[in-house]
């Protein structure tokens, strides 16, 4: 992992399943500024496919992924437009 990620801010989806995490990711990175870091938590599964899709289909940047124990972490940077 990179230890240099300046995250600016965090959303944790701890609990929540299908579709839920990817409906708060939608709000949540629409009102980040661009350039910005968001790291997202999670616990279901399904993240690990359905987050890489989001942020190849929207174009936002999926700067690093991992999984900790049963605990999805994401950190996705905002782009320009």
């Amino acid at each position: 992992m990179n230890t240099d990620l300046s995250v600016n801010s965090i959303l944790d989806a701890t609990g929540l399943h299908c579709p839920e995490p990817l409906m708060m990711l939608h709000q949540h990175i629409y009102v980040l500024p661009v350039g910005c870091l968001l790291k997202v938590i999670a616990t279901d599964p399904s993240t690990c496919r359905d987050i890489p899709k989001f942020c190849m289909f929207l174009d936002y940047e999926l700067v690093e992924q991992q999984e900790q124990a049963g605990t999805y972490l994401y950190w996705i940077r905002k782009k320009p437009v």
